[in-house]
């Protein structure tokens, strides 16, 4: 009874006591078509052991990233996360704090904040950064319905090698939001003519660098269309650590910047938590979503912290509010913000041209395997390529040698069978391009 502790005795009562009858009546307003009849396919009640035991059973079938070479991407990254950044968010003040609703008593959790934003605004080269979102696509679809609050216009145009689950993100804000989206089609290697589309209805371009397919592309040409049609530019980031070597969206004329800040602080975690960056030109400061914290001074003179704007529905009316996201992803924040404050401006810029290093080593290595051909041009540590046989299958045999070699596009395209997504982090070692490149003349012979 340790976790089902009501006995049919207790749940005649407490029908009775609401006067229902039965279960099915207390579920009356669910459709018939709605319930489901019978037992989940699912095995019965065990013991706690023995569920530990089927747990771990399943766990084990799993490849787990840093269990060999790991060239996943795609949106998320295995970087080494020093041990002190574990350490010290694991301390009970940071562990343990919620919202800072009440300043007074929130002083660290507020400067924390304020620090993670400073960082941000610096890494994207923008004005302005709030306290974090969820995540990168969460941040991106905020992007697109702020770029909408701005201009009044309803249409965003989003680029072909934004990431799918931004996009799809985007999409499902879009159907209550009223935003009309003009999704444009894939092209990897191809440049796209993203100025042209824009017109008077167009509220925001939405693009990524590096893109789906990793190519790095420089926006300031579109960022000026843009701004000539009265239109925003959102930035899209998914790979944060590539700020350290690219130049930055702001200095290309961006006007909101999204990103997903997992690379810094954060592990692959399945998914999860991640943690989303969001900046913008002050200009634009009283439509962003989410917090900022801020600097001042107390009543006798000294350095303080508030919550300087949140305009979220907890604070004001449910109408007049920027965003519905209820929080902000602190924890994960404060992670990004101690792994970048011991990197340093030099130690990041260090770890960015690892990065590169790296996966021009690969790409090199790849290219040299008969019928492999890169796709793009410019890279940061991840690149496309086309393979002479279907990539998923390949990536199959090779995660059976224990090689996590990419991710195959046709996961999310598949129209694209023969292309595969290759990343290249610091983590990866010569012995490990070495055994991709092996593993993969030896699947496609």
């Amino acid at each position: 009874m340790r976790y089902l502790p009501l006995t049919e005795a207790d749940r005649r009562a407490m029908l009775a006591a609401i006067g229902v009858g039965s279960i099915d009546e207390l579920f009356a307003d669910v459709p018939a078509s709605a319930r489901r009849r019978g037992l989940v396919d699912l095995p019965l009640a065990q013991g706690e052991l023995q569920v530990e035991r089927a747990i771990a059973a399943m766990a084990a079938r799993n490849l787990p990233a840093g269990s060999g070479p790991c060239f996943l991407g795609a949106g998320a990254y295995r970087h080494h996360v020093p041990a002190a950044v574990d350490h010290l968010i694991q301390r009970g003040e940071f562990l343990t704090s919620y919202t800072p609703y009440q300043p007074e008593i929130a002083q660290g959790t507020l400067q924390a904040l304020f620090e993670f934003q400073t960082q941000v605004a610096l890494l994207t080269g923008m004005e302005v950064a709030n306290a974090s979102l969820y995540d990168g696509a969460t941040a991106c679809a905020e992007a697109v319905a702020m770029a909408g609050r701005v201009t009044r216009r309803p249409k965003a145009i989003l680029s072909g090698g934004l990431h799918p689950h931004y996009r799809e993100v985007c999409a499902t804000y879009a159907r209550f939001n009223g935003a009309q989206l003009d999704l444009r089609a894939p092209q990897p290697g191809a440049d796209e003519d993203l100025a042209a589309l824009v017109d008077r209805d167009t509220a925001c371009v939405v693009v990524q660098n590096p893109d789906l397919f990793g190519e790095l592309r420089d926006y300031a040409g579109l960022a000026e269309a843009c701004h000539a049609a009265g239109a925003l530019l959102v930035v899209a980031v998914a790979e944060v650590v590539s700020l350290g070597a690219v130049r930055p969206p702001g200095e290309m004329g961006a006007d909101i910047v999204a990103a997903e800040g997992q690379s810094l602080g954060n592990a692959l975690g399945f998914g999860g938590p991640y943690l989303g960056l969001f900046a913008t030109r002050e200009a634009l400061v009283r439509q962003m979503p989410g917090r900022l914290a801020g600097e001042t001074v107390d009543a006798e003179g000294r350095r303080g912290w508030v919550l300087t704007l949140a305009t979220r529905e907890q604070h004001i009316r449910r109408e007049r509010a920027t965003s519905n996201v209820c929080t902000n992803s602190g924890l994960c924040a404060l992670a990004f913000t101690i792994h970048l404050a011991l990197l340093g401006e030099a130690g990041l810029r260090r770890l960015a041209l690892l990065n590169h290093e790296a996966a021009i080593a690969t790409a090199e290595r790849l290219a040299a395997i008969p019928g492999v051909a890169p796709v793009g041009r410019h890279f940061f540590n991840e690149f496309a390529v086309r393979l002479p046989k279907p990539a998923a299958p390949a990536v199959d045999r090779l995660a059976e040698r224990g090689v996590l070699a990419g991710v195959p596009l046709s996961r999310f395209y598949p129209e694209f069978p023969d292309l595969l997504l290759v990343a290249a982090t610091e983590t990866v070692t010569p012995d490990d391009i070495d055994r991709l490149e092996c593993g993969l003349r030896e699947v496609l012979a």
